[in-house]
């Protein structure tokens, strides 16, 4: 991989790792929806001008339906979610558990139709991947924070799920204006209700900040270096930086927050980086192997 392939490759991992700490942050000065709501405006007002192109309506118009699910799966239904079960989980658990997203998109691609077989080194890394899955969710499944990991993992099948639809619908649509057109449709179905929830007083200068990023670094320039990564080293190749997410995502947590490190979320870490690599590793048999299912931004997500 070239000097810049390597330094896009390590933009991506920094910046599709920390929105997890922005998110924690920000949850504590405004409400969900205005959280999201600034996300995606902020997203979309630097995207749109970069995405406008002659034809591009009537693109967006022969794709409506698709987009509209796209838009729900990625954007819409996701960060409302992620952002929710994060007022109760911490910002390094959140990454461990949005981390199972490959091994997720390996069981929708064949809800969606896929019967290549898996093989034993698959299913060893689906095994791998779930049990630390468990390992993180059990302690909570009980108390007070059972529906936030349940949050989390609806966001994971989103996730999953969204990618599948873009692939087999959306191929005809240039990345940048989908992601710009995603944003500003999500950023539309937030503003009521983040007018209703608007904060009575102005947030904290942390808070303004960790919105701030989320909408032009995590958002807007992450997703405008992710199509450049993926120029420049192919889609396959690009999409690694996924795996090392979570350990910025904890790493951050921990040095910024004073999030707890753990045996268990250490063990689970192991276990769902294991679990993502074996279980979207290509096959060496007769039949052809099925790419894995390509893990979307935090967001992306």
């Amino acid at each position: 991989m070239s000097r810049r392939g390597w330094l896009l490759f390590a933009a991506m991992c920094l910046l599709w790792g920390i929105p997890y700490l922005m998110i924690k942050i920000a949850v504590d000065g405004v409400s969900v929806p205005v959280l999201v709501f600034a996300r995606t405006a902020i997203g979309a007002a630097v995207l749109l001008p970069l995405a406008a192109r002659a034809g591009g309506l009537a693109i967006l118009r022969a794709h409506w339906r698709p987009l509209l699910a796209f838009a729900a799966l990625e954007i819409i239904g996701p960060w409302w979610l992620l952002s929710d079960a994060e007022r109760r989980l911490s910002s390094g658990m959140t990454g461990l558990l949005i981390a199972a997203v490959p091994i997720i998109g390996v069981l929708v691609v064949r809800l969606f139709g896929d019967t290549t077989p898996l093989g034993p080194v698959r299913w060893t890394g689906l095994g791998l991947g779930m049990a630390g899955v468990l390992l993180l969710a059990a302690p909570h499944l009980g108390g007070g924070t059972g529906w936030p990991v349940v949050e989390l993992l609806l966001v994971a099948i989103g996730y999953a799920t969204a990618p599948v639809i873009a692939a087999r619908k959306l191929a005809e649509v240039p990345n940048l204006l989908m992601t710009a057109s995603c944003l500003t449709l999500a950023a539309l179905v937030y503003t009521v209700p983040a007018i209703v929830t608007w904060p009575r007083e102005l947030p904290s200068g942390a808070v303004l900040l960790a919105l701030g990023g989320l909408g032009v670094v995590c958002t807007a320039v992450a997703f405008v270096l992710f199509f450049e990564l993926i120029r420049e080293v192919g889609p396959a190749r690009a999409m690694v930086f996924t795996y090392v997410n979570p350990a910025v995502a904890v790493t951050a947590g921990v040095l910024l927050l004073g999030e707890p490190l753990t045996l268990p979320v250490i063990a689970a870490f192991v276990l769902i980086l294991t679990g993502s690599v074996l279980a979207t590793a290509r096959q060496r048999e007769k039949v052809p192997a099925v790419a894995a299912v390509a893990q979307p931004c935090p967001a992306a997500d």
